[in-house]
C-alpha cells in the first residue's frame, strides 16, 4: 500500500508544553479541509477521559472530534470518517482493540483512499507493519502483532540516544533495534521526542524540532535533521522495504 496522507508524531506532549502543543501547527495544516476527526482512544484504560482531552485540544485547533468508543458501531464510524487521530498509550492494548473491534481493514481502506491519518506514539507505531518496535510492556496479549501496515518501515518513538555517562547496564534503544534487525529487514526510524514524519504518496519528510536516527539491516545508522526528505534512507539493499 502506498500511503497518501499520514502524520506520525513521536510524542503527544513535549517538555515545557501542553498536549499536542508542539504539533498543533502541523496538525492544522495537515488536516486541511477535514473538519471532523475520529479519535481511536484504545491505548489508555480510561477512554472517556482520554476522549475529553483529545476533544478539547482539537476544538482549540478548530476541529470537531468524536471518539470511536462513543459509537454503537465503531466499524461503521471508521468507514465514514473524514480523518483519524490515534493517540498514544500502551501499544499492545491499542493493537489488541483494533483487532478485536475489526477496525484494521476499514482504516486501511480509508487511508488508501486519501483520508488523513494522525498518529502519536503508539498511534504512530500501529501505522507500521507490526508493533515489534514498541518499548511498551505487554499488559494484554493481542491476537497478532500485525498492525495497519500503512508504511513500509517501522517507527521507534521516544527514541533516546545512549548516554555515555550512564552506569545503567540494560539494553539501549539502539541495541533493541539492532536485535529487531537480526530477525527482519524492515527499516526502523528512531524518532526522537519533538520529531514527526509527514507521508504523502511516496514522500517521507522529517519535521518537528528534533531529528531521527535511521536503522537498516547490515548498515550503520544514519542521522537526519528536520526538515528533510528521508524516503531514500528507508530503502533496503534491494531498493524496497
Amino acid at each position: 500500500m502506498s500511503p497518501k496522507c499520514l502524520l506520525l508524531i513521536s510524542n503527544s506532549t513535549l517538555h515545557g508544553g501542553g498536549y499536542l502543543d508542539h504539533a498543533a501547527e502541523e496538525i492544522r495544516s495537515f488536516l486541511g479541509g477535514a473538519r471532523r476527526v475520529l479519535f481511536l482512544p484504545y491505548a489508555l484504560h480510561d477512554r472517556a477521559a482520554y476522549a475529553r482531552q483529545a476533544r478539547d485540544r482539537f476544538a482549540a485547533m478548530g476541529f470537531d472530534l468524536a471518539s470511536a468508543d462513543e459509537f454503537d458501531d465503531p466499524v461503521a464510524a471508521a468507514g465514514r470518517a473524514e480523518a483519524y487521530f490515534v493517540g498514544g498509550g500502551n501499544t499492545f492494548r491499542l493493537v489488541d482493540a483494533l483487532h478485536r473491534f475489526a477496525l484494521l481493514a476499514p482504516i486501511r481502506q480509508r487511508v488508501a483512499a486519501g483520508i488523513p491519518y494522525i498518529g502519536s506514539s503508539a498511534g504512530s507505531i500501529v501505522a507500521c507493519p507490526t508493533i515489534a518496535t514498541t518499548k511498551d510492556m505487554p499488559i494484554v496479549e493481542p491476537p497478532s502483532f500485525r498492525a495497519l501496515g500503512l508504511t513500509d518501515f517501522q517507527i521507534s518513538p521516544h527514541y533516546l540516544d545512549p548516554d555515555p555517562r550512564s552506569t545503567h547496564m540494560g539494553e539501549t534503544q539502539e541495541e533493541r533495534i539492532r536485535q529487531f534487525h537480526e530477525e527482519s529487514e524492515t527499516p526502523v526510524v528512531g524518532l526522537r521526542e519533538g520529531a514527526m514524519l509527514m507521508l504523502e504518496k511516496s514522500s517521507v519528510v522529517l519535521k518537528g524540532v528534533a531529528g531521527a536516527r535511521i536503522f537498516r539491516r547490515g548498515r550503520e545508522p544514519v542521522e537526519a535533521l528536520p526538515v528533510a526528505a528521508i524516503e531514500s534512507l528507508l530503502e533496503t539493499r534491494g531498493g524496497s522495504a
